[in-house]
């Protein structure tokens, strides 16, 4: 009987953490990334969209810019990332959420994703 209950109580256990990985895979919206949720700070976010903008190499990264679709017309995510893309790509995204990033000198980012590997989107 104790072993059944041990193994009953270990059920739910392992039922959260399903839920929670199934959770964290999550494809996030552009317009739900810009409601700045603060629980999601610091953690890895997913999110699939096709690059606006790009510039290179500055401060030592690329800054991009996904939109999706969502949210007001010209809503945007940016993302900084060691790859970069072509305007017009369709990419899956994967970084790092960060709220009120300041670079200095005026690169102030209110929601950003960091450290952001694209893979290509048109499969």
């Amino acid at each position: 009987m104790i072993r059944i209950r041990h193994m009953l109580l270990a059920l739910p256990l392992a039922a959260g953490l399903l839920v929670t990985a199934v959770a964290a895979n999550e494809i996030h919206s552009v317009e739900a990334l810009n409601q700045a949720p603060e629980e999601l700070e610091g953690e890895t976010v997913r999110l699939e969209g096709i690059i606006a903008q790009v510039n290179e190499d500055i401060m030592g990264r690329n800054f991009l810019r996904l939109v999706d679709g969502t949210g007001e017309p010209g809503d945007f995510i940016t993302l900084t990332s060691q790859q970069t893309a072509d305007p017009g790509d369709r990419v899956r995204v994967e970084g790092v959420y960060v709220l009120e990033r300041d670079f200095g000198a005026g690169y102030v980012y209110p929601v950003l994703i960091e450290q952001a590997r694209l893979e290509d989107a048109e499969d």
